[in-house]
């Protein structure tokens, strides 16, 4: 790029990051909302289709998945946000690349590695039939007799309901918990009118919800995002929001649910990419083996319970060697620390 001076695009508006992951998502990213998020930067170049989305961490720029970008431009926009960060005096790292960003950025001199997976549930052959999964009938049912109504709400109406939810939910963690952002969705604002949101109540007062957000591409439909409840509610109450919208999407003709990125998960050494590093790889696996960061075993065995048919690996790149203070940095782009 010479020595053109880069700067973070504060005029593209959200609505143009929307229509470049209808249109370049890569096919395959079911992540791509939340690019849109509130608190998001953009960067892109004059004149060239496309868009890379980021937020500072440390002296980091940590970019959420792949340009969202037609190929033409796409290897432009990865070489031209790496010049932008060293002109800020920043170094990056990439979170959520998919496997064929991941060999395009190996191909161009970056340390690609494994960091987990996101999940998904084909729905045109979905089913909860048969003794594997009695337990989570079960479950589901108990919640529904405990009074328990789901319904697919207007967020306007239910937004007290739901913050009163997100204030005493996040306990439920452990001390010192905080709530994950970036890498997770959000509930309301401008971009909410195309996210859906069901909620769990009993006798009027919400006590569990469930927001999906839109995934665009090949394996088009909804991710499960945001659930969350109140410390007192039922047993079964997100199982059972979950199925009601699944049968919702069902009948909807929706082709497939996801479950969204789970670090971590389904570390396997024949998904990696040429010139990955070992040492990274090493951290992987002992944070999966020791759940020191994130609690991902039992985000995995939520996921798990529903029939899953879909498994996408997802990757972290960095320019020249694997970072773990990147990787750090990352986590707190996220809010995780």
């Amino acid at each position: 790029m010479g020595s053109q001076t880069l700067e973070t695009d504060s005029q593209a508006s959200a609505e143009y990051v929307l229509s470049a992951i209808q249109e370049h998502s890569q096919a395959e990213n079911p992540s791509s909302f939340l690019a849109v998020n509130e608190g998001n930067s953009y960067f892109t170049l004059p004149g060239r289709p496309g868009v890379i989305v980021y937020r500072p961490a440390g002296d980091y720029l940590i970019q959420f998945a792949g340009p969202f970008a037609p190929d033409d431009s796409y290897v432009d926009l990865v070489y031209a946000f790496a010049e932008f960060a060293q002109q800020q005096n920043r170094r990056h790292a990439a979170i959520q690349l998919q496997k064929r960003d991941a060999e395009i950025y190996a191909r161009h001199g970056f340390t690609v590695n494994q960091v987990g997976a996101s999940y998904a549930v084909n729905l045109s052959t979905f089913t909860l039939a048969g003794s594997r999964y009695m337990q989570l009938r079960n479950k589901i049912s108990r919640a529904l007799r405990s009074g328990l109504t789901i319904t697919e709400a207007d967020y306007e109406q239910w937004q007290d309901g739901v913050r009163n939810i997100d204030t005493r939910w996040l306990p439920l963690k452990g001390e010192g918990a905080r709530p994950l952002e970036y890498l997770v969705g959000q509930t309301g604002g401008k971009m909410q009118k195309h996210r859906r949101l069901f909620i769990g109540h009993i006798d009027g007062e919400a006590i569990g919800y469930v927001l999906y957000s839109p995934v665009y591409g090949t394996n088009k439909g909804w991710m499960h995002d945001l659930s969350r409840r109140l410390p007192d509610s039922p047993a079964g109450v997100m199982e059972a929001i979950n199925k009601s919208a699944i049968d919702v999407f069902r009948e909807e003709g929706i082709p497939w649910l996801h479950f969204g990125f789970t670090p971590f998960t389904n570390l396997s050494d024949d998904r990696e990419v040429p010139g990955h590093s070992q040492g990274f790889k090493w951290l992987m696996n002992y944070l999966w083996e020791n759940q020191v960061v994130y609690p991902a075993t039992s985000q995995l065995a939520y996921k798990q319970k529903w029939n899953q048919s879909l498994v996408l690996t997802e990757y972290a790149a960095f320019p020249g060697k694997a970072s773990a203070e990147g990787f750090v940095n990352i986590w707190r782009a996220a809010n995780a620390m």
